[in-house]
């Protein structure tokens, strides 16, 4: 199925493809994840610590969508990590690919009807804050979604969620001061808490755009992780964010953003990454 199509079915065949995947999951997958973990750019080595690894490249799940992004290896590892059966979706899947954010929160929509009920969603991400430095991690307390797409419009289907769902709390209290712990008992440092935008891209900011969301209130600016945060709390979903700052933008001094200077550091900070997952899962 080509991209373009995908976009463009109708709500009720959306969720007749939903249940075609959760069936095919179901059907192949030995235990019901209880976590779902996406993994961002630079991220996905994080599916290598996955124990007895069930391993399904997205284009063998029917109705999946596929990851064009390079850095993005688009499979979906499943099997035990932390003492936690997980799902691992190594690579995301963006609006700026041609999605619609529907589209690319597919399957996380699946998990949660199989019944998986937390998130954990990382990404690399510009840093806004002045406070920031390149390798800081930051753990999302909260959201501006800028990307002109809400996943939940359309008509509800109240099985799957109610129609405005509350997003006070959207980032769990409890997966944060947790999440702090498990940095502080690692020697994790550089972990600040902050509030995310996601813009819809794939074009970076320009000055001016900088200096109007950091002005928003913002302290680090992506392309992704928003949409998949409001379906999670549609569906009742715990949710822990996590980025990677790559790189800080000075409005007044904006040097060239490089794509692959993004990827080498956020892979730089991929260990702490990796080992702040691992502990959070052995105590959750």
């Amino acid at each position: 199925m080509s991209l373009a199509s995908q976009t463009t079915n109708a709500p009720e065949d959306f969720v007749q493809r939903v249940e075609v995947a959760r069936d095919f999951l179901a059907a192949r997958l030995a235990a019901t994840p209880e976590v779902v973990l996406i993994l961002g750019t630079g991220l996905g080595g994080v599916a290598d610590l996955v124990e007895e690894p069930r391993i399904l490249p997205y284009a063998e799940i029917p109705h999946f969508p596929r990851a064009t992004v390079p850095s993005h290896a688009g499979n979906l590892v499943c099997g035990r990590l932390g003492g936690k059966q997980v799902a691992v979706l190594q690579g995301r899947f963006h609006y700026y690919e041609g999605y619609s954010t529907r589209e690319l929160t597919m399957p996380l929509r699946v998990f949660s009807r199989l019944g998986t009920r937390t998130l954990i969603t990382t990404g690399c991400a510009g840093g806004l804050n002045p406070q920031y430095a390149p390798g800081t991690l930051m753990l999302l307390s909260d959201h501006l979604n800028l990307i002109p797409d809400n996943p939940l419009r359309g008509p509800n289907n109240q099985d799957w969620g109610e129609r405005f769902p509350d997003l006070s709390r959207a980032y769990d209290p409890e997966l944060r001061r947790l999440a702090r712990e498990c940095a502080g008992s690692l020697g994790i440092d550089r972990l600040q808490e902050g509030v995310y935008v996601a813009i819809g891209g794939p074009s970076l900011e320009t000055p001016a755009e900088t200096r109007y969301l950091r002005h928003c209130g913002a302290d680090a600016v992506g392309m992704s992780m928003a949409p998949e945060v409001i379906v999670a709390r549609h569906a009742g979903l715990r949710v822990l964010g996590l980025a990677v700052v790559a790189n800080v933008n000075d409005p007044d001094n904006q040097q060239p953003i490089l794509l692959d200077e993004i990827i080498r550091e956020t892979e730089a900070c991929a260990r702490r990454v990796h080992d702040l997952v691992l502990e959070l899962l052995r105590r959750l």
